[in-house]
């Protein structure tokens, strides 16, 4: 498969690199602040500049600070990512003018076998006018005088990127992981779970901070392609990276999109504006997920903020596994096992028997039985029943417990019907309706789920009554 030219975007903190990034790929997905160091991860996004298509790359800020410190290892995130580039977009603030650090970034692209665009961002009005000027000392040629912001300057970078793109895609063509397979949809819209296998799963890791999201990323991808370390709340962009899995038992390459999120902390100890903004993008990501794994950290156990964060996607009707990181330094781990599990019972009533897994994102321990479980749960999430197996299901159901006569007038329960799946969801028909209790209700979910196949998913269940023409 045919991968387009990859430009990476470069330059120190607060220049406006991921503005730029935004303007590039059409939507605001990178987080942007007026503070400096808001992005950390690399994020990759398809980009179309008039008509001219290519991957674009946000980076961190480059700082000039110790390897070790958390502004060293964005540093060397960004070092690294310049590998795989065929482009760099050099950016500086115009209005600030050249930096010692500017110059420090200049002299190591200049050591780098990539050819390099110098973008003078913030240049509209007379205020960048300065910068403008004093960039050309970088030794980079003529500059793109830009506003990222307000989309000015784009004709400009679009005349300075066609001729390296153009060489680039005459040269040699790249190989990518044929991961965006198209599936045949049936005439709802739905995915035909013949041709499930050969989508990529959308697969979400969420959970408080410092649970070992991104570390567990990493390991599943054997590189270092995520910002990890000891601090708390390091990841803020929702990173999406496409990978493949090879199956143990089958040897089968599977497509996965796996999802990296921010840590999610209670409300009321969110008051900084970009976590709120971090955490409304992890919310975004589970809306678009299909499972979604809750990692816990073992050496905490479970807390209120872990069955709060398990509502919330239980409740946007996502598959939901639930994960304990850090099995490796866990004490008495067969207790904590089961009473992380007893509290699951307790926390999650509404769907028992959630998938719990023990994994370690450190010695790779059970992620194999993670990823599994994850194709497992999202071929339940995705399943249709055959109306007529789905009624026979239903009259057997009534019969082991018939619908309740409150006041002594029945509730004829007539006929059920699949409306749709992703998540699976139901259709009762009947009279008296608005007197059935809930707890009938619950056991219609309950007896779906467990004699249909569906699992630990969630199952919507609406009731509908045909209308009265006398009522009025």
């Amino acid at each position: 498969m045919h991968q387009t030219p990859q430009v990476i975007i470069i330059g120190r903190p607060n220049v406006g690199k991921s503005t730029l990034f935004n303007r590039l790929v059409g939507k605001r997905i990178a987080l942007v602040d007026d503070q400096p160091g808001v992005t950390r991860d690399r994020r990759f996004g398809e980009a179309v500049l008039l008509g001219m298509e290519f991957t674009a790359v946000d980076t961190a800020g480059w700082e000039d600070e110790d390897p070790g410190s958390l502004p060293g290892r964005m540093r060397a995130q960004t070092e690294v990512s310049l590998k795989g580039a065929d482009i760099a977009l050099f950016v500086i603030d115009a209005r600030a003018g050249v930096t010692p650090l500017d110059e420090e970034i200049a002299r190591w692209l200049r050591g780098q076998n990539v050819p390099v665009v110098l973008v003078a961002n913030k240049a509209e009005g007379r205020a960048g006018e300065p910068g403008l000027l004093e960039s050309y000392s970088l030794g980079f040629g003529e500059p793109v005088a830009l506003s990222a912001e307000h989309g000015e300057g784009v004709a400009d970078l679009f005349e300075a990127l066609q001729p390296l793109i153009e060489k680039d895609e005459s040269g040699d063509t790249h190989l990518t992981p044929e991961v965006n397979v198209p599936v045949e949809l049936d005439e709802d819209g739905e995915v035909i779970e013949n041709d499930l296998s050969a989508a990529p799963l959308h697969l979400a890791v969420v959970g408080r901070p410092n649970a070992g999201k991104s570390t567990l990323i990493n390991r599943l991808l054997e590189e270092d392609r995520l910002l990890t370390g000891p601090e708390a709340g390091i990841t803020r962009d929702s990173i999406a990276v496409d990978w493949e899995w090879t199956d143990p038992k089958s040897g089968q390459l599977r497509p996965v999109r796996l999802v990296d999120t921010a840590g999610m902390r209670k409300k009321a100890r969110v008051i900084d504006k970009l976590e709120r903004l971090s955490v409304l993008d992890a919310q975004r990501s589970i809306d678009y997920a299909e499972v979604v794994v809750l990692l816990l950290d073992a050496t905490r156990g479970l807390e209120t903020q872990d069955l709060k964060i398990a509502n919330l996607v239980l409740e946007e009707g996502r598959a939901l596994i639930i994960a304990i990181n850090k099995w490796d330094v866990a004490q008495e781990p067969s207790s904590l096992f089961n009473g992380i599990r007893a509290a699951l019972e307790e926390g999650l009533a509404q769907l028992r028997g959630v998938p719990l897994i023990a994994v370690s994102a450190v010695t790779g321990k059970g992620l194999d039985n993670l990823l599994n479980a994850a194709f497992d749960v999202r071929e339940a999430w995705s399943r249709r029943i055959p109306t007529s197996a789905l009624n026979r299901w239903f009259d057997d159901a009534l019969s082991a417990n018939p619908p309740p006569a409150p006041g002594g007038k029945r509730i004829k329960l007539r006929y059920i019907t699949q409306n749709k799946t992703r998540p699976p969801s139901f259709v009762v028909f009947g009279t008296r309706l608005d007197a059935l209790p809930k707890s009938y209700e619950r056991y219609l979910m309950n007896s779906i789920r467990r004699d249909l196949g569906f699992g630990a998913v969630p199952v919507r269940l609406a009731l509908r009554s045909p209308k009265n023409p006398y009522a009025s």
